[in-house]
């Protein structure tokens, strides 16, 4: 009789302990992850430069499908992309960065001029979604076309041994999954 009150008392002692699961609480969840990528790179040496003169001396246009995806363009909460400009050539250099929809139109737009060596690295940040621009620019981007401009002539040479522009340009952005 003693073991079966024993026993009584501990499963008694369990289901008075227990609390009933809410097994909603997923429903509440938000989980908001950072995605980072690199968005696009070029680099251009000095001979090439100087090859092709005073203007233009490179123009790429790049497929952007980053926001394609309707859970990325309908969950995406904020972003940042972030440039790095890099010039060890003799030439002042300017380089165009257009978002372009899928129509051809300019939907934003990031310009740089930067000096000849000795140039400290040139970084910009620009923020997309609160306090930024619009995020409807990156939903609505197709293409990403870069353009790159001798200021200078087409003749000098820099003391460097390999002189060359280099852009990098990478991307964090907040993403609501549920």
């Amino acid at each position: 009789m003693k073991k079966l009150f024993l026993y009584l008392w501990i499963v008694g002692l369990l289901i008075s302990c227990a609390d009933e699961q809410d097994f909603d609480q997923f429903d509440d969840l938000s989980v908001e992850p950072t995605v980072a990528s690199s968005v696009f790179y070029f680099e251009a040496d000095e001979g090439t430069i100087n090859f092709a003169g005073s203007g233009a001396f490179y123009q790429e246009t790049f497929t952007f499908e980053a926001f394609n995806e309707a859970f990325i363009s309908e969950n995406i909460l904020d972003g940042v992309i972030t440039y790095q400009l890099e010039n060890t050539t003799s030439k002042p250099l300017a380089v165009l960065v257009e978002f372009l929809d899928a129509g051809g139109n300019v939907l934003d737009s990031e310009s740089f001029v930067i000096q000849p060596e000795p140039s400290p690295l040139l970084e910009r940040q620009v923020a997309y979604g609160d306090g930024g621009r619009s995020l409807d620019i990156l939903r609505n981007t197709t293409n990403i076309r870069v353009e790159g401009q001798n200021l200078g002539d087409a003749t000098s040479q820099s003391s460097q041994s390999e002189p060359r522009i280099i852009l990098r340009s990478s991307a964090a952005f907040r993403i609501r999954l549920r």
